[in-house]
């Protein structure tokens, strides 16, 4: 039988350590860079740091949709650094590349994802501790295999966050995949079989870019709209405010957590 390697480009993974463009050589590292950094998927929540003066800005990457500020904010003494990573494996994946070439070194992320339960209520916290890697770039990370890990350094900093806070989480498997309007029934209830409970753009990429460049990525996301039916249900997903904000602050506190257990 013929390798399928050398049929499907995706499945040529170079283990090169170096590439023709390459981060670290191209972006110089930030002067004393904190070493914990959020990216957060909420842009209002952002917004409303900014507004607010909480946030600044001590840096910014550049993509043709225009500039994306990296923000700096003080926690309870500590200090943080902030950045929303756009929308979808490609985009997300490449900016964490850029983040890790500045200096920064444990992440977490925080977000939405779609639910293959209806059960999984809008807004109650799903932490990723593997993703499907149905997307295209962690295939250029790390070479063909159906799942990727989060660092059981950020899984064990985020579930200690949560319980101290009493907020109901639940660990389990989440789908990434590069098409959201190809969520067919036959590929939700498939994913549903392997275990999975979310589905979302970019955590198979974050894990794999993690785990290529040596870094401690996790991730929390909160329940949204439902495909596990015959008709999507937004369920508004969108609107909950006080919810996207305390996940911000959870994953904030997480994200200092792993800081701390390393000191």
């Amino acid at each position: 039988m013929p390798d399928a390697r050398l049929s499907y480009p995706i499945l040529e993974f170079d283990p090169s350590p170096e590439a023709i463009i390459e981060p670290g050589r191209e972006i110089a590292p930030l002067a004393n860079a904190p070493e914990c950094c959020v990216l957060c998927f909420f842009q209002d929540v952002i917004t409303a740091l900014v507004e607010t003066g909480r946030a600044k800005v001590i840096s910014e990457r550049c993509s043709e949709i225009g500039s994306h500020p990296v923000y700096e904010l003080d926690v309870e003494g500590r200090r943080l650094a902030l950045f929303h990573p756009g929308i979808g494996a490609p985009l997300a994946g490449g900016f964490l590349d850029e983040l890790i070439a500045l200096g920064f070194r444990k992440f977490i992320a925080c977000g939405g994802a779609g639910v293959l339960d209806s059960e999984v209520a809008v807004g109650h916290i799903v932490v990723p501790d593997v993703a499907v890697r149905d997307e295209g770039t962690s295939y250029h990370y790390l070479p063909p295999a159906r799942e990727v890990h989060a660092s059981p350094e950020a899984i064990t900093a985020i579930t200690r966050v949560l319980e101290r806070h009493a907020v109901p989480y639940v660990v389990g498997k989440t789908w990434t995949t590069d098409a959201i309007y190809r969520e067919t029934p036959a590929k939700v209830q498939r994913r549903r079989a392997e275990g999975c409970i979310t589905v979302e753009m970019e955590a198979a990429a974050f894990f794999a870019v993690a785990r290529f460049r040596g870094v401690i990525f996790g991730q929390i996301l909160y329940g949204g709209d439902d495909v596990s039916g015959a008709v999507w249900d937004s369920r508004d997903w969108q609107k909950r405010a006080s919810v996207r904000e305390k996940l911000f602050w959870l994953a904030a506190e997480a994200c200092l957590e792993i800081g701390d257990s390393d000191s």
